[in-house]
């Protein structure tokens, strides 16, 4: 057992100390959101700031899961993030590994292409245009298909494969494996940790986005999670504004907090199952551009 010196276990306990701050300040702003969630407007405006509430109220969370329309945006959503996380990952990997070859004819060129969509862009209206003319209006297909390939995640498993030994690819070369036989069964086993990071991110993309379903999409049937809520939240605010005095309604602030933690939960138990991959996956992928 190693003896540690008086100043050792007094830097340690710092460091410790400081760990535990800092934990609790990250931790505060999701404990305050769920407090208020479960919080009567009430008591927020008496208190300010709740922690733990003194009366318990469900009527925020009633007000989302047994609004029209909730399970069907779930629906949607759930497809949006399933399935284009699985499409993103597909066209990204299929792009980034070619680009990572460094005798690919034109790659140059390849990568400032890429490289200059990061930067612009062609704006709304050309955007609006061009999924009409793909007729992708109104199908849950223009959730997914715009967004097939991010320049930036890209880069990030392009730089990863460039780590790669190249040895590895010459023995199975060597065997008979064609370049689809190496990518499927060598490199991407390898790859686990950025395949994990970028497929995070694409999926969180996914779960948040709201803005492209307001432009492009009119059913209803069609709207994600994040636009059915906000038009959820838009109706009570309508409705408490017009309630007389010592009428019951749901509390705005308690929608608004539950709609924070019905739309963050799901991230977060995804969350740790990938943790461990997350920062081996961006550094190791971000070495070489």
């Amino acid at each position: 057992m190693v003896n540690l010196t008086f100043g050792e276990k007094t830097g340690k306990v710092v460091v410790y100390f400081i760990l535990v701050v800092l934990s609790v300040l990250c931790l505060f702003p999701f404990l305050y959101v769920v407090a208020v969630s479960l919080t009567p407007e009430s008591e927020v405006l008496r208190k300010g700031v709740v922690i733990i509430p003194e009366t318990v109220t469900w009527a925020g969370y009633r007000e989302v899961f047994f609004s029209q329309g909730i399970g069907q945006a779930y629906k949607v959503t759930l497809f949006r993030t399933l399935v284009g996380t699985a499409l993103n990952m597909l066209f990204t990997v299929i792009a980034a590994y070619p680009l990572s070859k460094k005798y690919l004819p034109g790659r140059g060129p390849f990568l400032m292409f890429i490289v200059f969509t990061m930067m612009f862009s062609g704006g709304l209206i050309p955007s609006y245009l061009l999924i009409r003319s793909l007729h992708l209006l109104d199908t849950p297909w223009v959730l997914v298909v715009p967004h097939l390939i991010s320049a930036f995640n890209l880069v990030i498993i392009k730089g990863f494969f460039e780590q790669l030994p190249g040895e590895i690819e010459e023995s199975a070369r060597v065997d008979g494996a064609s370049e689809m036989q190496s990518l499927w069964k060598i490199i991407l086993p390898l790859s686990m940790p950025v395949m994990a990071t970028v497929s995070l991110f694409y999926a969180v993309g996914h779960w948040n986005s709201y803005f492209d379903a307001i432009v492009y999409i009119n059913k209803t049937s069609l709207m994600p999670l994040q636009v059915v809520l906000r038009n959820i939240l838009l109706n009570v605010q309508s409705q408490s504004a017009d309630v007389g005095a010592g009428t019951e309604h749901v509390s705005t602030i308690a929608l608004q907090m539950a709609a924070v933690v019905v739309t963050t939960v799901p991230i977060l138990v995804v969350y740790p199952f990938l943790q461990k991959h997350f920062t081996k996956g961006v550094l190791l992928g971000s070495i070489k551009g």
